[in-house]
């Protein structure tokens, strides 16, 4: 009985800080952003796209993969919706496409869990603002016929809310750096056959304040840097025979890794700690996705579905990602001669 009321007593513990811990394992960039067509930037214009990402999670793994505290049941969730704006000039620079973008960010997050047989729980969650992304530069060049490739910087402004300790936070609580890339390989001479790459390197983090609850001694911490792949192979399928109608199906997956220790503080029991003792994280997934292209309109819809078959020292889980977008065209291409 003595023991029973320890384990209890601890993964009450655990529950209490489970909030704060998802928040601080996981790097900014949310895995799903691209998939198919990821060496592609848009049209000379403007472009506006709309994603919306929502991610669910009942399992929370340890640094070897295992699930933690077998006997908790509950959810960790987010909603995020992502307002993307490019301008695109006419004119070249460096021989490819200069392709900026900004992202406004607004998300909306849950985390319910309970010890069946106990009245212990947790429940957490906050909607609001997230971080912004800006993306100031974003280079794309077609290499022959069968190559799309751009590259750039980017970086997060941490513009959610964010209170050291608190389960309702929507930010990060630092600001973060990001190089990017994009391939897309025209595996047949029609380009209905792709295989497409995309990365994104988190480094040089600021510091951010981490605390197990918002009454809590506030320490700093220096997360460490990410790397993420996002790939997808697929095929272009006209749904008319003049190509103004297109469907896009394919394999897609994510993986992403922490590939460096944190740096400063973390309190644990009220005694600071090398933050760099925490495991490094890791995910990875494998899913599907779809398009509906109007190539006269510039106008695209898509829907992904992964499922998180591996993850270490995070949640593991699944993803939906859907939205669309939408190009004006600067200068309007040539009409199609009848």
């Amino acid at each position: 009985m003595r023991y029973t009321s320890r384990v209890v007593l601890l993964a009450g513990i655990i529950l209490c800080h489970i909030a704060s811990a998802l928040a601080q394992q996981k790097g900014q960039w949310v895995p799903g952003q691209f998939g198919l067509n990821a060496g592609v930037v848009p049209d000379p214009g403007i472009t506006y796209g709309n994603l919306t990402v929502n991610y669910s999670a009942s399992r929370l793994n340890d640094s070897n993969g295992n699930r933690i505290l077998q006997n908790v049941t509950g959810t960790y969730a987010f909603w995020a919706n992502e307002n993307i704006l490019y301008c695109v000039p006419d004119h070249k620079f460096l021989g490819g496409y200069y392709a900026p973008y900004i992202a406004v960010n607004v998300a909306n997050g849950s985390l319910v869990a309970d010890i069946p047989g106990t009245n212990l729980s947790v429940n957490g969650g906050g909607a609001g603002l997230a971080d912004m992304y800006f993306q100031p530069v974003n280079l794309g060049w077609h290499f022959g016929k069968r190559v799309d490739f751009n590259t750039g910087y980017a970086f997060f402004a941490p513009t959610g809310r964010y209170t050291p300790g608190a389960t309702d936070n929507i930010g990060s609580g630092y600001w973060g750096n990001i190089m990017t890339s994009g391939t897309t390989y025209y595996i047949t001479k029609n380009k209905g056959t792709t295989a497409n790459l995309a990365t994104a390197w988190e480094f040089n983090h600021g510091q951010r304040q981490v605390a197990n609850t918002p009454a809590s001694p506030v320490s700093n911490k220096t997360p460490g840097q990410a790397f993420t792949m996002e790939w997808g192979v697929g095929q272009a399928l006209p749904l008319k025979k003049d190509l103004s109608m297109l469907a896009q199906l394919g394999v897609v997956g994510y993986d992403q890794w922490q590939v460096s220790s944190n740096g400063g503080t973390i309190i644990v029991a009220g005694i600071p700690v090398p933050a760099r003792v925490l495991p490094y994280y890791s995910v990875h997934s494998i899913g599907v996705q779809s398009n509906f292209v109007l190539p006269p309109k510039a106008l695209i819809f898509f829907f992904k579905y992964y499922d998180e078959y591996s993850a270490k020292a995070r949640p593991q889980g699944r993803t939906f990602v859907f939205g669309g977008s939408w190009t004006f065209r600067n200068p309007k291409p040539p009409s199609a001669k009848p």
